[in-house]
């Protein structure tokens, strides 16, 4: 099936942009850990700091802004997901180790989709959902389930 992008609506890019109650631990999470580019930052600007990262590169954001006091934001449910579609098994397993060796552990998903395809999922500080997949959405064809 081919898709085709609407030609009246030109987009050059794409920013997902949600505010974060815990803004230096997920700077941190995101930047350091993950090790995403910080593609543009701010420090009190109308009260907001905030950081965009590229998702690769620049044409895709995550944006992550907190306003004055840390904000109440409700609690996320495991499919608040941001998923990141790596080159394959041997792409997951080496994000893995490396995460674990930094002391975080995988999280479980409510959805059996993920985990059943050999993906891992992370949480951020935000409790936020960071989901590995073993392969390249659009690219490659979606793994089987694992049979149980």
């Amino acid at each position: 099936m081919a898709y085709s992008w609407p030609e009246f609506l030109p987009v050059g890019a794409v920013r997902f942009a949600r505010p974060t109650a815990r803004f230096e631990d997920c700077l941190v999470f995101y930047r350091d850990v993950l090790e995403l580019p910080v593609i543009a930052s701010w420090r009190g600007h109308d009260g907001y700091d905030g950081a965009v990262f590229g998702l690769p590169g620049t044409p895709v954001h995550l944006e992550l802004t907190q306003h004055g006091e840390a904000p109440r934001i409700p609690s996320p449910s495991t499919e608040n997901q941001l998923v990141l579609y790596l080159s394959g098994p041997d792409a997951v397993a080496g994000v893995v180790e490396r995460l674990s060796g930094m002391g975080l552990r995988p999280a479980d998903l409510d959805n059996a989709y993920w985990a059943a395809r050999g993906a891992v999922a992370f949480a951020d500080p935000d409790g936020w959902m960071v989901v590995l997949a073993p392969w390249v959405f659009g690219v490659d064809p979606v793994p089987p389930a694992a049979s149980a």
